[in-house]
């Protein structure tokens, strides 16, 4: 039964978390996606495999019975269809009648009945710019995918309506078989192979898809981003993923984030941060400074004797989500001069002379440390 290696395929270790399994699913399925290689048979088989191995390893009834078939090569046996799973194309339930006390589940097609398949997912990559993603704003979306028949509303039958019980299952959309395992010879419930699952066939093919359910076509739509999302966010719009045929249920789409810099900002969740460059001389005798903000420049007033590195908070001018608002965090840094005169040079030297240590506290504490240790004296540096 374990004739393929489902870890291998996805690039990942026996001993992975679900959480592991499923950013490598996501990772390779957007890379061989159909979408991205038409006519390409390589990677439609490679873009199988991985939706095979996800529908195994991310199912942990499945993933057990897997890793002891791995473990145990050449004990299963007996299944008509040629693997103990479906790999998510119709694969089989491992339902042991016999220890928990289960029927034939399933209904008749003119009743109630759990849909057998479902549409693919389909992921798209919507790029904002850095204040788009924090204000808000509406983008138009535009795919291609397989969007359910509107004339036989997703059946592939004429009219909807043109069905007739499936001869295989009978119109339960499953069927039995046994299996010799280590714990003997058990019941199993799979799809019915002729149906999918539905438990009817097709007696006249809607003109329209051919029998399939649906029809290749583009799909645009605009969605509204609300304010706020970050890289780390994302959307779900139901039942606008690809079309399953067969009157499933249709996959989702999920609108992931990939959001440009700022030139002067940067974010960390709700708070935002700016390092801005002040002279010397407004470090010392204070003054007032423009810092960037979501709507408009900051006005910043910086007190006198400021030192270098010392970080401001703006209450309240960074991110609005429906869990609050951030601040606005504003680092300065004093930008010194690349290049002075000698006359500059000795007015400077001039000044720094008549400045007292003591009012320079850091180079206070400096020297004092010195002195304790060196026995060094020191005056200036």
């Amino acid at each position: 039964m374990a004739n393929k290696n489902y870890y291998d395929i996805l690039g990942v270790s026996k001993k992975a978390t679900s959480d592991e399994i499923k950013s490598a699913y996501r990772k390779l399925a957007k890379q061989y996606h159909p979408d991205f290689h038409p006519g390409d048979k390589v990677a439609a088989e490679k873009f199988k495999e991985i939706n095979e191995a996800n529908a195994i390893l991310s199912d942990e009834q499945k993933r057990k019975q897997y890793d002891y078939e791995l473990e145990h090569p050449g004990m299963g046996g007996g299944n008509p269809f040629g693997g103990g799973f479906g790999g998510g194309m119709g694969g089989f339930e491992d339902i042991i009648n016999s220890m928990f006390g289960g029927g034939f589940g399933g209904g008749h097609f003119g009743g109630e009945q759990k849909k057998s398949n479902r549409g693919a997912d389909i992921e798209q990559t919507v790029y904002l710019s850095f204040l788009d993603a924090i204000k808000g704003c509406t983008k138009e979306i535009s795919y291609n995918r397989n969007e359910p028949c509107a004339v036989c509303r997703g059946t592939g039958a004429k009219g909807g309506t043109s069905f007739k019980v499936c001869t295989c299952c009978g119109g339960s959309g499953r069927i039995k078989y046994t299996q010799d395992t280590i714990f003997g010879r058990t019941i199993q419930v799979g799809v019915c192979p002729d149906c999918g699952g539905s438990g009817r066939q097709i007696i006249d093919k809607c003109p329209d898809c051919k029998g399939k359910g649906f029809i290749r076509k583009e799909t645009r739509f605009t969605v509204k981003i609300p304010a706020g999302v970050d890289k780390d966010s994302s959307l779900r719009k139901r039942g606008f993923g690809q079309a399953a045929g067969n009157g499933g249920e249709a996959g989702d789409l999920y609108i992931y984030f990939r959001i440009e810099p700022h030139k002067l900002l940067k974010r960390e969740d709700r708070d935002l941060y700016v390092t801005v460059p002040i002279s010397y001389r407004t470090a010392v005798q204070g003054g007032k400074v423009l810092v960037p903000g979501i709507e408009d420049a900051i006005e910043l007033n910086i007190p006198e004797c400021t030192a270098s590195g010392t970080r401001f908070c703006i209450r309240g001018k960074g991110v609005k989500t429906v869990n609050g608002t951030g601040n606005l965090y504003v680092t300065v840094e004093i930008d010194v001069p690349s290049k002075l005169t000698r006359e500059q040079l000795k007015r400077l030297g001039d000044f720094e002379s008549a400045v007292p240590l003591r009012s320079c506290e850091n180079m206070q504490k400096y020297a004092n440390n010195m002195s304790a240790i060196y026995g060094k004296k020191i005056d200036k540096q």
